[in-house]
C-alpha cells in the first residue's frame, strides 16, 4: 500500500500536513484558518469532506487554529490526547462528542488504513507529541516543536521513510534579535523550546544511522532563520560528519508560505 505525504504549511504562522494511504486521508494539525486549509487541499486535489481525521500534536494556536472550524463544517473526527483536549478547548470550540477521539501518548492506534504512533516529546505544552504514521511497512513522521530529542524519540523515529523535522532557528540570529525579550529567547533555546538548525542536523545524523534517507526541514522561524541558512547549516554539518546530502540523504524544505512537494512512498 502506498503512503502519500505533503506539507501544506510549516512554520510559526501555521502548521498543516496531509497524509494518505488506501482509503484514509488525514491532517496532522490544522494551524491555519479553515478557509486557507481548504484552499491548500484544493491545490493537491483533496476535498475536505473526504478527510478521515485531524491528528493534533499540541494546543498552540499555530497547530489548532482551524481544527474546530473544519471538524464542525465537514464532520471530521479530531484525535488528541486528554491533556491537549483540555488545553485547546477554548481555542478550538465545540467539537461534537461523536467526533471527539482521545488517544494515549505512546500507545499506537489505527485510523482506517493508517497506523498512528503518538510519540511524547519535550515542549512547553501540556502533553505534546510527534506522530509517526504507518501503512504496511512504510512510514512517515512529523516531529517539530521539540526543545531536545531524547533517545526514546530517536528510537521511535528510527528507520522512517520520510521525516518532517524541525529546523527552527539559528541561535546567533535569535540572540541578536532585539525585538525578542530575553525570556522568549530562553524559552526557544531551552529543553522545552525548539530545535536549532544544528540540532536538526545532529538529529538527522543519528536517524541516518537507522536508515532514514529522506527529510524535510520544517517549522522555520520567520524572524530567526531563513530557508537558505537552515539548509546550508544542515548540509554543512552532514558533510562534516561524512554523510553526503543528495547522495546519502535527500533534503528538502517544508515551506511556511506555500504547499510543499507531494511525496509517494511505495
Amino acid at each position: 500500500m502506498k503512503l502519500e505525504f505533503c506539507s501544506l504549511n510549516s512554520g510559526s504562522n501555521g502548521n498543516v500536513s496531509f497524509v494518505s494511504a488506501g482509503g484514509t486521508r488525514l491532517l496532522i494539525d490544522a494551524g491555519l484558518p479553515g478557509r486557507s486549509i481548504t484552499g491548500m487541499l484544493d491545490q493537491i486535489g483533496v476535498l475536505p469532506e473526504t478527510l478521515s481525521g485531524i491528528l493534533v500534536t499540541h494546543e498552540h494556536l499555530d497547530h489548532v487554529k482551524g481544527v474546530g472550524v473544519l471538524s464542525r463544517k465537514y464532520r471530521i473526527p479530531v484525535y488528541a490526547n486528554e491533556g491537549t483536549w483540555q488545553a485547546m478547548y477554548r481555542t478550538v470550540g465545540e467539537v461534537q462528542p461523536h467526533l471527539r477521539r482521545v488517544f494515549e501518548s505512546g500507545t499506537d492506534f489505527f485510523v482506517g488504513d493508517i497506523g498512528v504512533m503518538p510519540i511524547p516529546i519535550s515542549h512547553d505544552t501540556v502533553d505534546p507529541v510527534a506522530f509517526r504514521l504507518y501503512a504496511g511497512n512504510r512510514s512517515v513522521a512529523v516531529a517539530t516543536d521539540m526543545g531536545r530529542v531524547t533517545k526514546q524519540v530517536l528510537r521511535h523515529l528510527s528507520g522512517t521513510d520520510l521525516i518532517l523535522l524541525e529546523s527552527n532557528h539559528d541561535p546567533q540570529m535569535l540572540e541578536h534579535n532585539a525585538r525578542y525579550p530575553e525570556a522568549l529567547k530562553r524559552r526557544i533555546l531551552g529543553t522545552r523550546g525548539h530545535l536549532s538548525n544544528l540540532s536538526c542536523a545532529q538529529t538527522l545524523l543519528a536517524l541516518h544511522e537507522t536508515g532514514v534517507r529522506q527529510a524535510l526541514l520544517g517549522h522555520l522561524s520567520q524572524d530567526n532563520n531563513t530557508p537558505e541558512l537552515a539548509m546550508q547549516t544542515v548540509r554543512d554539518e552532514l558533510n562534516r560528519q561524512g554523510v553526503r546530502p543528495d547522495q546519502d540523504i535527500r533534503l528538502e524544505m517544508a515551506w511556511r508560505d506555500r504547499v510543499g512537494g507531494y511525496f509517494t512512498i511505495e
